[in-house]
């Protein structure tokens, strides 16, 4: 396989630069798309949860479609042959995100690329969720998978290149990691970050 060169971040239906991912995506003027339907980006948000290894090929065949999406990528070495390279891969294996209408979500389970499609049932809290880790990604993090945490104290980051970022620390004398959670999912993300530089929210 191939490495990828020249992708954001976060790979959207704008296929924006990373500092472009920071604000949540503006609502824009309902278009009619290339399957005839329309979609509007203030719908709401699903989980694609994708077959193996078709992430990428999901989201290009939404942003063909003119469907909004987002797929957090991050920056992991590969080998190939004697070669070491530097690529891009999805931060949440086999999952992307999607926001539209139901018939959006019928597109992309027609492509026979997405396994099935999770409801998200709390936006405003999915939202923040996605928000946090595009600034963190932003600003340039290092996001590596971690284990989901059940329990942990809320925190902020109070300046620096992560500013505003909320995540979960776990209750140790000198946290060093700051947890980022996608609820819905189960899954989680996390990257080194100086205690000092948190604040506690509850």
């Amino acid at each position: 396989m191939e490495p990828d060169h020249g992708m954001s971040l976060i790979q959207t239906s704008q296929d924006r630069p990373p500092a472009a991912c920071v604000a949540a995506p503006a609502p824009r003027t309902v278009e009619m798309t290339l399957t005839g339907w329309p979609i509007d980006a203030a719908g709401h948000w699903h989980v694609l949860h994708t077959r193996s290894r078709q992430e990428k090929a999901v989201a290009r065949t939404l942003a063909a479609a003119g469907i909004h999406h987002e797929l957090p990528l991050t920056k992991r070495v590969r080998f190939y042959g004697h070669r070491k390279r530097e690529v891009l891969e999805p931060l949440f294996t086999n999952y992307l995100f999607m926001q539209g209408p139901p018939e959006a979500a019928w597109f992309a389970l027609a492509t026979k690329r997405v396994a099935n499609v999770i409801a998200v049932h709390d936006q405003a809290s999915f939202e923040r969720e996605l928000a946090h880790i595009r600034i963190a990604l932003a600003g340039g993090a290092d996001l590596q998978p971690h284990g989901f945490l059940t329990v942990g104290r809320r925190v902020r980051v109070t300046s620096g290149p992560f500013r505003d970022v909320e995540g979960l620390i776990e209750d140790t004398p000198k946290p060093d990691r700051l947890v980022l959670q996608i609820d819905v999912l189960g899954r989680a993300a996390s990257l080194e970050i100086d205690a000092g530089l948190l604040e506690l929210l509850d």
